[in-house]
């Protein structure tokens, strides 16, 4: 008597793949693999995360520390958001910085907000670990929430890549890497 093969278990959906679109910003500022992924919920506020693919994820490095400390007059942590209307709130441009991470190999990763908006909160938890940046990158260790301006909400992701488009840029860099070696 054969038995029959077992129906596999459907994937149940994460939190953050049933309630939120990812969208990305491949080499941010121009530069290879500093790779950004933005969790947009359906209320439109977005999440500001690291993509799989960059450096401080991919190479096994050791994060020294985070700062959100960005110039000598501009801090991360600073932002008070108050009342209905996030009175207080630091507004960002799409290349604004919100943190950089120093890894212990010397390197230097400037995280920028990829979207424009008002800040809500930054991820003071990071600061303490900073292993849960690489541990738990969508959830845990998100980097900042913004809330773009509901005029522009629709219009945010012009210019940032659905996950598809991204996996395609993935696959041409290791195409790329594979042909030059």
């Amino acid at each position: 008597m054969a038995t029959e093969p077992e129906a596999a278990e459907p994937m149940v959906p994460s939190l953050v793949d049933r309630y939120f679109t990812r969208w990305y910003k491949p080499d941010v500022k121009g530069k290879f693999c500093e790779d950004h992924c933005i969790l947009q919920h359906s209320n439109r506020i977005c999440v500001i995360t690291l993509a799989e693919s960059h450096p401080v994820l991919q190479s096994g490095k050791t994060i020294k520390s985070i700062s959100y400390q960005i110039s000598t007059n501009c801090s991360r942590l600073q932002n008070k958001v108050s009342g209905k209307f996030k009175r207080g709130a630091q507004f960002l441009t799409e290349l604004a910085p919100l943190c950089k991470i120093y890894c212990s190999d010397g390197e230097e990763y400037t995280v920028s907000s990829c979207v424009r908006g008002r800040l809500m909160e930054v991820n003071e938890n990071i600061l303490h670990k900073p292993s849960i940046l690489q541990e738990k990158p969508s959830t845990e260790g998100y980097i900042a929430v913004v809330l773009p301006k509901f005029e522009e909400s629709k219009s945010i992701t012009e210019g940032l890549l659905t996950q598809k488009q991204y996996e395609e840029v993935m696959v041409k860099r290791i195409n790329a890497t594979t042909a030059t070696s």
